[in-house]
C-alpha cells in the first residue's frame, strides 16, 4: 500500500518539476495554479484522506504484505527470470538479427531516399 501512496506524490513531483521548467510560461502558470486548487479543495482533501486511510487500515497493511511475499515467491523469480531468458534469446538469437538487419535496411533505405 506505501506503493500506491508514492505513486500520486511521485506523479504530482514529476509534473512540479515540469511545470517548473516551463515556469514563465501562462499555461504553465494556469495549469499550476488549477492543480494547487485541486489539491486544497475539500474532493482533494477527501481524496488524501481516503488515501492515507486505506494506506493505515488493516486492510492495508494485510494487502502490503501480501504484495511483498508475491514479489519475493519463487514463482515470481522463476517468472523474471524466464522473462529475462527470452529477452536474451531474442535479442542473441536468429530472430533478434533479423529483426536488427530488417531495422538496418529500412534506415539505410529512408537515408538514399532523400538524398536527390
Amino acid at each position: 500500500m506505501a506503493e500506491i501512496g508514492q505513486q500520486p506524490r511521485g506523479w504530482w513531483t514529476k509534473l512540479m518539476a515540469w511545470l517548473q521548467g516551463a515556469r514563465h510560461g501562462d499555461a504553465a502558470q494556469k495549469a499550476k495554479a488549477a492543480l494547487q486548487d485541486m489539491r486544497t479543495s475539500d474532493a482533494g482533501r477527501k481524496a488524501e484522506a481516503k488515501l492515507r486511510d486505506l494506506r493505515d487500515s488493516d486492510a492495508g497493511r494485510k494487502a502490503e504484505a501480501r504484495l511483498r511475499d508475491l514479489r519475493e515467491s519463487e514463482a515470481v523469480g522463476k517468472a523474471r527470470d524466464a522473462a529475462r531468458g527470452a529477452l536474451r534469446d531474442l535479442r542473441e538469437g536468429d530472430a533478434g538479427r533479423k529483426a536488427k538487419a530488417a531495422i538496418r535496411d529500412l534506415r539505410d533505405g529512408a537515408s538514399s531516399r532523400d538524398k536527390p
